[in-house]
């Protein structure tokens, strides 16, 4: 790009005025009589048209430069802009030289942005979540793991929009203000209750200053006041302390009475009735059905005690509902032919599986069937009967579905043909050791905590537990669980196919 040359006017006023000091002392020389007006006339005209061109010279220079400097700043970093033939050798020195400081700057802002970029990805894959709070109490940032317990909503908003928790903000607004950094513990209770321990850590961000002219402020830069959140989860650590607390608790309770009848049977056996072989039988037989009791209730308590550890962290594989429901149908024959008891499984064709644990579905299902042929008249059927149902129709939130619809749920009943379970005992049947007729329960060998297991592991699923009785005409327990597909084809039957084990 030709620079363009300066106007005639400017030129020779510019001229005139360098010349300011050379042009009295001609027209002094001719007052005096040393030169004549001609000479003085024609030198001052050579004064100013040298000075004008020298000062054209040096102007198209600058502005040679100034066109070169602004080409490297406009274009990209590889290519560098080419000078003009003419350029003078101070011309292709000064572009030479911002050319190597145009290199330096570039090649140090690509080093500032790869360690933004490396830092930004540390901050995203750090696993407990982080979040930045700035003035009025705005969230400026949060890493994926804060965007994933809060939504992503949770930036350029309140923070009290998505953390309502009464501490925490007072903390937050307290640091804000100058308050020095703080550590408390809050839970959150859906969609199961999880704890966490916050800090609440002030940190302090370089501001840019308006430059000279913007609003009357100088260059430079400002402190920022912000909030760095990190929270951290204890859920684990805190389960973990309630369960070793519960597991106490619940087997010095349970296991007191079968301890208890061990120990008087160990002491008649030694005592009176050493010598009695026809007691020895009977009270071994009853020492084996308590021994067997407590072994059950601990393997029980345990299984729960881990359930409830994990509760928070859903299942991330897929099961097969139909296969698993067949297993434990087939594992529970021969109890059910003992009581004449007909196990049968109604399923509609193209059903999707579950997002769920496999080992855990099977023993929510084996649990459910076991109870029901427990419970159940003799010669009659139990029912297990597989359909789909929407998530929203049966209390469960999840993402939309398609047409609008909820989250898609496999339902799983189990329908049993009992004496049925009064209304005033069902919202209480899931509690742990719950029974409706303990010494009925007893002697059947269960231990109280089998629809306390069930629950927590359909809590840990995200899904819904139901019970549904009638006095006399028998109860309903249905499982919902989140499906992993909602593909279920086009034109596939739906209608029960019958089968009977």
């Amino acid at each position: 790009m030709t620079p363009k040359p300066m106007p005639p006017l400017r030129l020779i006023l510019a001229a005139a005025l360098v010349l300011a000091p050379l042009l009295p002392a001609l027209w002094g020389l001719w007052r005096q009589g040393t030169i004549g007006p001609l000479v003085a006339v024609l030198g001052g005209l050579a004064g100013i048209g040298g000075v004008a061109l020298m000062i054209q010279l040096y102007v198209r220079d600058l502005r040679t430069v100034a066109a070169h400097a602004a080409q490297l700043a406009a274009g990209p970093t590889e290519a560098v802009p080419s000078l003009p033939v003419t350029a003078s050798r101070p011309v292709r020195a000064a572009a030479a030289a911002a050319v190597r400081l145009h290199r330096v700057m570039n090649a140090r802002t690509e080093l500032a942005l790869a360690q933004l970029e490396a830092n930004e990805s540390i901050i995203e894959a750090l696993h407990d979540p982080l979040v930045l709070v700035g003035a009025e109490r705005q969230v400026a940032r949060a890493n994926q793991a804060a965007r994933a317990l809060f939504g992503d909503r949770i930036l350029d908003r309140d923070l009290a929009a998505s953390l309502r928790n009464p501490a925490v903000l007072e903390a937050v607004d307290a640091v804000l203000k100058g308050g020095a950094s703080r550590i408390l513990e809050f839970s959150l209770p859906v969609p199961v209750e999880r704890m966490f321990e916050v800090r609440v850590k002030p940190f302090q961000r370089r501001v840019p200053r308006p430059a000279p002219g913007e609003d009357g402020g100088t260059a430079g830069t400002v402190p920022g006041r912000m909030v760095i959140l990190t929270l951290h989860d204890i859920t684990a650590l805190r389960r973990s302390e309630q369960m070793r607390a519960d597991f106490i608790a619940n087997a010095s309770h349970e296991l007191r009475t079968p301890l208890s009848s061990l120990l008087g049977f160990i002491e008649t056996l030694r005592g009176p009735a050493r010598e009695d072989l026809e007691a020895h039988e009977r009270f071994l037989s009853i020492m084996q059905d308590q021994a067997s009791r407590m072994a059950r209730l601990v393997n029980d308590l345990l299984s729960l005690s881990r359930i409830e550890l994990d509760e928070h962290m859903p299942p991330a594989g897929t099961v097969d509902v139909l296969d698993r429901l067949d297993g434990v149908m087939a594992a529970l024959e021969l109890k059910a032919a003992s009581r004449r008891i007909r196990l049968t499984l109604e399923a509609p064709d193209g059903l999707p599986p579950v997002v769920g644990d496999e080992d855990q579905l099977t023993q929510v299902f084996q649990n459910l069937v076991s109870n029901a042929i427990k419970y159940t008249r003799e010669n009659t059927d139990v029912t297990v009967a597989v359909s789909l149902a929407d998530g929203v129709a049966v209390g469960v939130s999840g993402p939309a579905g398609r047409g609008g619809r909820g989250m898609q749920m496999v339902a799983v009943a189990v329908r049993d043909q009992g004496e049925g379970i009064a209304r005033t005992h069902l919202p209480r049947l899931t509690e742990r050791f719950y029974r409706v007729d303990a010494a009925r329960s007893r002697a059947m060998g269960g231990t109280g905590l089998g629809l306390a297991i069930v629950k927590h592991i359909v809590n840990r699923h995200r899904g819904r537990l139901t019970i549904e009785s009638a006095v006399g005409v028998g109860s309903t327990f249905t499982v919902y669980l989140p499906a992993a597909s909602e593909e279920l084809g086009e034109g596939r039957a739906v209608e029960p196919a019958r089968r009977q084990a």
